[in-house]
């Protein structure tokens, strides 16, 4: 049998329980990338290595160039990010994601309305660059834009840095999210980066300046965020948590 990685991903356990049976061939964009095998003691790691690349939300470890990205997203209906020459597939996000970043756009949303900054949700591709040669495209969860209008290009890209960038943490992004991001955001000129945890119900707001980190903060259930670049902004945590 041969499916394709976001069919594997979506339905792991029937296909692990399938591969008793039969070989399973997993394909990403036509081409074999991995195999399941009967669950014998010899095939164990086979198995889990397959499941561990998808919960660690990579493209096989794959390092590239950064045309090689672009081509990739050009042939590819799959949504990626590229992080200092390693590329990222983004897996469709669960429930507790969208619900949280919902709320959380409202409020920001609401806030925002009529004032000079532009608060947008992904998928929206960011390219920011730690030098001319070291360019990454990412995607946040959410990003408030105060020069948009001024930033884009012919083709209506966005070619600038963000103020704010809010990421929304799974299980599967949690590193990413907290250290890579981390560190390309604040070396790349983002003002305010927010992590929010819907997996405790906290958010961690990081102030940059100067390429390091001047404050942070993170605030807890039954407790409001507030905004260090936008003096007023705040959020109520029980307000955005579904399940709180």
């Amino acid at each position: 049998m041969v499916i394709n990685s976001t069919e594997l991903q979506n339905n792991f356990g029937k296909y692990l329980m399938l591969a008793a049976k039969e070989d399973i061939i997993i394909t990403r964009n036509g081409t074999p990338i991995a195999k399941l095998t009967s669950t014998d003691s010899k095939n164990e790691t086979t198995v889990m290595t397959v499941q561990e690349k998808l919960n660690e939300y990579s493209f096989d470890g794959k390092k590239a160039s950064f045309e090689e990205f672009l081509n990739l997203t050009k042939e590819s209906e799959e949504r990626y990010e590229y992080i200092d020459g390693e590329i990222f597939l983004l897996a469709s996000p669960k429930t507790v994601h969208q619900v949280t970043l919902t709320e959380l756009f409202v409020i920001f949303y609401n806030w925002f309305k009529g004032k000079k900054c532009t608060p947008l949700v992904a998928p929206y591709d960011i390219e920011l660059k730690r030098s001319p040669d070291n360019k990454s495209i990412v995607q946040p969860d959410m990003m408030v834009i105060c020069d948009l209008e001024e930033k884009l290009d012919d083709n209506d890209y966005y070619k600038g840095v963000p103020d704010l960038v809010v990421e929304i943490l799974s299980e599967s992004t949690r590193r990413k999210d907290m250290i890579k991001k981390l560190d390309l955001y604040m070396s790349c000129g983002v003002k305010e980066y927010w992590i929010v945890n819907p997996l405790n119900n906290e958010i961690s707001i990081y102030l940059f300046e100067d390429k390091n980190i001047s404050n942070n903060m993170t605030f807890k259930q039954n407790e409001a965020a507030h905004s260090y670049v936008f003096s007023g902004l705040s959020v109520e945590l029980n307000s955005i948590f579904p399940n709180k």
